[in-house]
């Protein structure tokens, strides 16, 4: 009899390795820590207007040309560093993305300050617990939601920028705060 392969999420393909890495290992699962979560955040924006799979095949260029997400350094990039990332062929080079990441890592530093951590913050939205979705196929994940509406309308009060609704539902399922795997899906949970 022959052995049928493992079920994945439509999206996560079968040909790229490093999809299907992502999908298997990362997309979906709960992350609390404040630099993954302003990673996800820069790398979600970054994707407007692309492909998940442009932007995971920079992720390692991203996180060396953005200091290892250390939001700290980030929020002090000045002219020079705006000018060595647009010439950084490793990463999308759009300067709109890359200022916005700047601002963003000042923003994510004033909600430290305000509620403990970036991860309480972006949390509170969707009351600490992952909500699990009943998806069948990629025909019933929603590209926002009213909860990605209301965190959306939030951070960009906050200043953020590259934060509409549809990025912000990105956001949540891949840091976990939405569990959109397929009910038939190897790395389904709950």
């Amino acid at each position: 009899m022959a052995k049928t392969a493992p079920h994945r999420c439509a999206w996560a393909g079968t040909d790229d390795p490093l999809m299907i890495a992502y999908h298997d290992e990362e997309w979906g699962k709960p992350v609390h820590d404040d630099r993954v979560l302003f990673e996800f955040l820069i790398l979600e924006g970054a994707q407007a207007g692309l492909s998940w799979r442009t932007v995971l095949h920079k992720r390692e260029n991203y996180r060396k040309a953005f200091s290892g997400w250390d939001v700290r350094k980030v929020a002090r990039y000045g002219e020079k560093d705006v000018a060595r990332l647009m010439a950084d062929p490793g990463i999308v080079r759009n300067k709109l993305k890359v200022a916005a990441a700047i601002t963003n890592a000042q923003c994510v530093i004033e909600a430290q300050k305000e509620f403990g951590s970036f991860d309480a913050y972006m949390w509170s939205f969707v009351g600490g617990k992952p909500i699990s979705n009943k998806v069948q196929s990629l025909r019933d994940v929603p590209a926002k939601t009213a909860i990605s509406d209301a965190m959306s309308k939030a951070l960009l009060k906050r200043g953020f920028k590259f934060v509409g609704s549809t990025i912000c539902y990105a956001f949540m399922q891949a840091v976990g705060m939405v569990n959109d795997h397929e009910a038939k899906c190897l790395a389904r949970r709950g």
